[in-house]
């Protein structure tokens, strides 16, 4: 009953003051308030949170921080929350890819922060934060859209060169297209001590991974008829160059139990030639604190594939409110201040792409003094060109759910890549028709 009356207090505190309830004084004053959060976990995050304490210092409120996991693990624990009806935190991690199947658990942020600060944002992200006319989640300086780093030196080797195009037939360069990384991959392999690539091989790391590389061969993962259209012969295509990347040992042996902080691990450690990865692992490749091929890295704009498109899988990270947030004002108060143009500014630092305009230009402007970053910027704007979303269904992480074990035993060779698609299709239809949306 404590809760309701204070949640009932906020309502009214933000209904007396209008829509915009920080319009005048950003991030506003809070004392004594806690607000409880559950956030994305891994180490390129850190930097941000450490300004919590500035937010504190600044409001007088304290943020006290339940889980800290990655975001397929976050999932599965506010999901138990809702399903119990234990929503007694206040902020969480979003994610674009995320966001639909939770359509009554967060707030709309419209209603608590100035259109001003709202209308700094590029519009585009705002729009996918949006869903049925709430804005859900303010967007961070985590557009992800990825892009192929390489190891330079590997191309300016005279031995590689002459044994690729004797190979191969053709001059060995950063690759355009993914029968390229298929060659390339192959060849630089040495395992188990040198791999030519690396994939997620779990959760929807592997199924997002599939999804994009099934566009670049031609195919569609839903119909226009909203059906599972995935196991198609593009869709065999896609499947298959993981397939063959496994089964050419191209890969490390636990590839199928990778997700994302695993490879970034590997490309630091100096192990791996390609690495088709995420923007906020630039700043960390070429860390000589954190990473062996520091200086030694280059980044190419993301590969075609055979039907000339590029891959190309994006999303975007942000926070949210929960509905039952008692301190709903406080609560968007530290979730503007984590996406505002200092925080934005910093996570750029790292190599993230922003998603405020001026921090755009701050970006743009800073990179001219940096050969790296100049190319890191470049080319990351180059592959947002060729960014696509997830397919809107608010069953998009139920599907990978069911869909990723399926492609995990077409890549251990458990089933050719045809059995697996059908049986992933079929169960993914029955995820669509439990969920009537089918």
């Amino acid at each position: 009953m404590r809760n309701w009356r204070a949640g009932l207090a906020a309502g009214m505190m933000a209904l007396l003051a209008g829509t915009s309830v920080f319009a005048a004084d950003l991030p506003g004053k809070f004392p004594g308030v806690t607000i409880d959060a559950k956030l994305i976990g891994g180490q390129q995050y850190e930097p941000l949170y450490a300004r919590i304490t500035e937010w504190e210092k600044a409001t007088g409120a304290k943020v006290n921080i339940l889980s800290k996991k990655n975001h397929f693990e976050l999932d599965k624990e506010i999901k138990s929350d809702m399903a119990s009806g234990s929503i007694s935190w206040c902020v969480g991690s979003n994610h674009s890819s995320f966001a639909p199947q939770y359509p009554d658990l967060y707030t709309d942020l419209g209603k608590l922060l100035p259109k001003e600060e709202i209308g700094q944002f590029v519009d585009s992200t705002i729009q996918a934060s949006t869903i049925d006319g709430r804005l859900v989640m303010l967007p961070r300086a985590q557009f992800d859209v990825s892009a192929l780093y390489y190891q330079k030196s590997l191309y300016k080797d005279d031995a590689k060169k002459k044994a690729f195009k004797d190979k191969y037939g053709y001059d060995l360069a950063p690759p355009k297209t993914w029968k390229e990384v298929s060659d390339q991959a192959t060849f630089f392999a040495n395992p188990p001590n040198f791999f030519g690539t690396q994939f997620p091989g779990k959760e929807e790391a592997i199924n997002g991974r599939f999804y994009e590389m099934l566009v670049a061969e031609g195919g569609e993962y839903l119909g226009k008829d909203g059906k599972p259209a995935f196991n198609s012969e593009a869709g065999v295509r896609a499947l298959d160059w993981f397939v063959n990347m496994y089964k050419a040992k191209a890969v490390p042996a636990g590839t199928t139990n990778y997700l994302w902080d695993d490879l970034g691990a590997g490309f630091a450690s100096g192990s791996v030639a390609l690495d088709l990865d995420w923007p906020g692992w630039a700043t960390y490749f070429n860390d000589p604190k954190s990473s062996k091929v520091a200086g030694n890295v280059g980044v190419v704009v993301q590969p075609a594939g055979s039907s000339g498109k590029h891959t190309g899988w994006s999303g975007h990270h942000g926070f949210s409110v929960t509905e039952s947030c008692a301190h709903k004002d406080a609560a968007a108060s530290l979730v503007w201040f984590l996406t505002n143009d200092d925080s934005q500014k910093l996570e750029a630092a790292n190599g993230t792409l922003p998603t405020r305009k001026t921090v755009w230009e701050w970006d743009i402007q800073k990179a001219a003094s940096d050969p790296y970053k100049k190319e890191v910027l470049s080319t990351f704007q180059e592959a947002m060109k060729y960014a696509f979303p997830v397919p809107r269904t608010p069953q998009w992480i139920e599907i990978s759910n069911v869909v990723y074990p399926e492609l995990q035993a077409a890549i251990l060779g458990d089933k050719s890549s045809k059995q697996a698609l059908d049986a992933a299709a079929q169960k993914a239809t029955d995820v669509l028709k439990d969920a009537g949306a089918l």
